[in-house]
């Protein structure tokens, strides 16, 4: 080797050999280096035991404590219906040994942004803002964020009385277009909150609306709330996040997060119940509306038997009883009552008996001039399998004999007799039946795109679709057929448009979930009316479990059309209403809050 490789070779190697020192470094001061949480360079006096209540519970810094025993008796100290999460802890399996009967390792990693290095992203939001949160409605708005993403809730005035707080920072998302909050993050300023010698701050509870029709906004949400901490000179901000959670991580990466290894730790109780036992066998399987139900269940002790996760069937068994369910179907609902859902045009003729206003009907056999005659007197109308779920073979607002016909041709494919009804202009409300009484309501919005002047219709469908299918986990898709075509086309577009930045633009006329719609609860402000021509068409059809799908002007007036029964209605996406609870009290009441309060109170 000459002399010039040689040289060429040492300051390769030196460069490599300076890089892994530098790493070496920097994992020896993150991992075994003790920290010290004395602030002014170790000169002032140690805070001890900081816990920093942030309304789900409490964040423990465990470098603020004296020792491992003092962590464990502040972990017993957590309240009800609370997740504390003890934070920064070096040597976990000494901790877990002083209460490994109460405390558990979080499977969570830990990632570190560099705030001195960080650089702030080109990207700029679209068709949203990130901003502070600033009233009680964005408060409650959070919490329902939280609910749709299986997150412990916070009292809205916990955010309220927090709002100015300069410890804790809690930044929003907000819809331009509607003014709806669409995402949330927590930010905790390590400096303000006790000190902290090496000057961090971290990051807690970045969620984002499932039926959010933007894209990038947890990445925006994480990027503004570095920038606030880089520029207040924090020195780093770090974040804990499921070992199992690809995407997250993924984003996290992208932003340039490293992971370090430090741990959390959290107490065994029913929230976190998932975390340190094995789920049932196939649990993965199962889709959103199985899976909420069987978490519900396992909750409360109930015992979970997975007989077909592909179909959705379990069993569920407590004490002497045991019943079969397909998602929120089960054994309580008779074989009589599912056939009168199952045909949509028995379920209208039942309905109707029992005094609910419906919508005229016609078999589309009746032959071309009746289908005319049908369509002249109403205008639009509606075409529908006789039997069918989820939205299949279902067109609406047909204003032409051809459309009528192929669309009657696409339905066929689903079931051979087909409807046509009278099209009622409106919101679709799904209202939820449990026990013949109202657990949720919720309209229901058919699939919508929003252009950013770049995309194209089909490729802004393409996207929405696959941000639908990740947070519904794969049940919501908008699909690009016909139907979408005719949509598309009506509102005077084609697939290969591109619409202006900000302009929305509805891609399909029906509002099932299945086909990308998205669901938005309405549950406090539904009108009396309603309620009760749900309940009246419950205790008709003589069904347990139901959902009763109007078309009304808005949820807060009275005026309704009676569109269809649902025997298997979905429980998932109705947060925060509490429909896979009271799903499990009608199948086992003994096993619900109130009689386990009772019992309790029967005690003392």
């Amino acid at each position: 080797m000459g002399k010039q490789d040689e040289a060429v070779s040492r300051s390769q190697r030196g460069r490599t050999d300076k890089a892994l020192g530098h790493r070496l470094k920097r994992l020896r001061n993150e991992a075994m280096k003790p920290a010290d949480a004395r602030g002014d360079g170790g000169k002032g006096e140690r805070p001890t035991a900081v816990a920093l209540d942030l309304g789900w519970g409490r964040l423990l810094f465990a470098q603020s404590f004296a020792d491992n025993e003092q962590i464990v008796e502040a972990m017993h100290q957590e309240g009800p219906a609370r997740r504390d999460i003890a934070f920064y802890i070096r040597d976990p399996h000494v901790l877990l040994s002083l209460a490994p009967q109460e405390l558990f390792l979080d499977p969570s990693h830990t990632y570190r942004l560099d705030l001195s290095t960080y650089r702030a992203g080109k990207r700029q939001a679209r068709g949203y803002f990130i901003r502070r949160l600033a009233s009680q409605a964005d408060a409650e708005a959070v919490n329902a964020i939280y609910h749709s993403r299986g997150m412990v809730p916070v009292r809205p005035d916990f955010f309220w009385t927090n709002r100015d707080s300069r410890a804790v920072v809690y930044l929003v998302a907000e819809d331009v277009a509607t003014g709806d909050v669409i995402g949330t993050v927590t930010g905790v300023d390590h400096h303000r909150v006790f000190d902290d010698p090496e000057n961090g701050s971290s990051l807690w509870c970045l969620a984002v609306d499932p039926q959010c029709p933007h894209a990038g906004v947890g990445e925006m949400l994480v990027r503004q709330l570095a920038e606030h901490f880089k520029a207040r000179g924090r020195s780093f901000m770090d974040l804990s996040v499921m070992h199992d959670n690809e995407q997250a991580i993924a984003l996290y990466e992208k932003l340039g997060f490293h992971r370090i290894p430090v741990f959390a730790v959290k107490r065994k109780n029913p929230i976190n119940e998932k975390l340190f036992t094995h789920p049932p066998a196939a649990y993965d399987q199962l889709n959103p509306y199985a899976r909420i139900i069987v978490d519900e269940a396992h909750r409360r002790g109930v015992a979970v038997d997975i007989t077909d996760a592909d179909a959705g069937f379990f069993r569920l068994s407590f004490g002497g009883r045991s019943i079969h369910c397909r998602e929120s179907l089960s054994e309580l609902t008779s074989a009589v009552a599912m056939s009168i859902c199952d045909d949509k045009a028995v379920t209208r003729r039942i309905v109707e008996k029992a005094g609910l206003k419906v919508p005229e009907q016609l078999d589309a056999a009746s032959g071309r001039k009746e289908i005319e005659a049908f369509l002249k007197k109403h205008g639009s109308v509606v075409v529908k399998p006789a039997r069918g779920e989820q939205g299949s073979g279902v067109a609406v607002g047909l204003e032409t004999v051809e459309d009528v016909e192929n669309a009657v041709a696409a339905a066929k494919k689903v079931c051979d007799r087909v409807l046509l009804e009278s099209f009622f202009e409106g919101e679709d409300l799904r209202l939820v039946v449990i026990d013949y009484r109202l657990v949720a309501a919720a309209v229901r919005r058919s699939a919508r795109v929003v252009g950013d002047g770049r995309s194209t219709i089909k490729k802004l469908i393409e996207n929405q679709s696959r941000r639908r299918a990740a947070s519904t986990g794969g049940e919501s898709r908008i699909p690009i057929d016909d139907e979408t075509r005719r949509c598309v086309a009506g509102a005077g577009h084609t697939l290969d448009s591109v619409p202006a930045e900000g302009m929305e633009v509805v891609v399909r006329k029906t509002a099932n979930l299945h086909t990308g719609g998205s669901i938005h609860d309405v549950t406090e402000e539904v009108h009396p009316a309603l309620v009760d021509a749900a309940c009246t068409a419950a205790r008709a059809i003589d069904i347990p479990v139901v959902g009763i799908d109007f078309m009304v002007q808005s949820p807060s007036r009275p005026e309704y059309v009676f569109i269809e029964a649902n025997e298997r209605p979905g429980l998932a996406n109705h947060e925060p209403q509490p429909t896979a609870e009271r799903f499990v009290d009608l199948l086992f009441p003994r096993t619900g809050l109130k009689s386990a309060k009772q019992a309790l109170g029967a005690r003392e």
